[in-house]
């Protein structure tokens, strides 16, 4: 079972930058990011595989999210720069075990929220 930890959320203006992070208890196969906003489904925002790097982004966030990860720390990062008021939502941080099994395991999410 793996436990996962976020923090960094917070308020930021139109413009500015936040960072989330994510630490995990155990290795993991896939982290990522989701978010959900009131009234809306969540949705993915992006992931990386641990082992490549190899990373994925939704359009709404390329160019200006980054994902990244800390093998000592066992972290995943999300910068999140250029923020836009769409951007507010509650984001989760999510991993799986591999890429045919479900994110089996969630964070407690942590708000983002951005003001015009």
């Amino acid at each position: 079972q793996v436990q996962l930890v976020e923090s960094g959320g917070g308020l930021v203006q139109a413009g500015g930058s936040l960072r989330l992070s994510c630490a995990a208890s155990g290795r993991i196969f896939r982290g990522g990011w989701f978010r959900q906003a009131p009234g809306k489904e969540r949705e993915s925002v992006a992931t990386i595989r641990w082992n490549s790097g190899s990373t994925y982004y939704a359009d709404s966030v390329k160019g200006r999210f980054t994902i990244s990860r800390d093998n000592a720390k066992n972290t995943v990062y999300l910068q999140m720069n250029s923020l836009k008021p769409e951007d507010t939502a509650v984001y989760f941080c999510a991993a799986r075990n591999n890429d045919y099994s479900p994110w089996g395991y969630w964070g407690q999410g942590t708000q983002v929220t951005v003001s015009s």
